[in-house]
């Protein structure tokens, strides 16, 4: 059994388990049904399994972890300047898909209004958890025309935050539960959780009054 572990663990090493994941990741922002965050979760786990770390030991692979949560958090932010420049140079079909959204024309509203305050940035954070969350609010940021200053740091935020729950899940999951196959329902159980949580929460955040240009 260990020695199987060991196989899947070696095969999130291979260089192109990083192109898989951040071609995923930079692509779910166009397409929120692509399973990014189980893809990181099944990765950091494999590779923990693989390495040790189901029998308490320090893996010798920690560096590659690292490399996860960095790889997955790039591709997050450039696809989300992606869908940034895209919604920003905008367009009449665009602007009519905005305006027959309920979802995206109250995003809008909401995120305008906050980096208004200057609380945009939890919005932003929270969106990147949620279903989908990540599309709207880049989306909405872009058609908006709001500053790339105030957008960039927040998704770069968002993203880093993601990636290192994800991986986090998926590491100290199979360190602490042992079997790999537990680890992983259970890790993946704990993202759509989390999920659920900030889908509630953009839910209940105020749009507070319309923000003056």
């Amino acid at each position: 059994m260990l020695e199987s572990l060991a196989r899947v663990g070696s095969l999130t090493g291979a260089p192109w388990i990083y192109v898989v994941v951040a071609l995923s990741v930079l692509l779910d922002v166009f397409l929120p049904v692509l399973p990014s965050g189980v893809l990181i979760v099944t990765a950091a786990t494999a590779a923990a399994a693989g390495s040790g770390a189901a029998t308490g030991q320090v893996p010798g692979d920690v560096p590659d972890i690292l490399a996860l949560i960095l790889c997955a958090a790039t591709a997050s932010v450039l696809g989300d300047l992606v869908a940034y420049r895209l919604a920003w140079r905008g367009g009449a079909r665009l602007d009519r898909a905005i305006a027959r959204s309920r979802r995206l024309s109250t995003a809008q509203e909401r995120l305008g209004a906050a980096l208004s305050r200057g609380g945009g940035g939890a919005l932003v954070v929270i969106a990147r958890f949620a279903p989908a969350g990540r599309s709207v609010v880049s989306f909405s940021a872009g058609a908006t025309h709001r500053r790339v200053r105030e957008f960039l740091p927040w998704s770069a935020l968002a993203g880093l935050s993601w990636a290192a729950y994800s991986v986090a899940l998926g590491y100290f999951g199979t360190r602490w539960l042992g079997a790999a196959w537990l680890a992983t329902g259970v890790s993946v159980a704990a993202l759509f959780a989390a999920g659920a949580v900030a889908a509630y929460l953009m839910r209940r955040a105020p749009a507070g009054p319309e923000a003056s240009p």
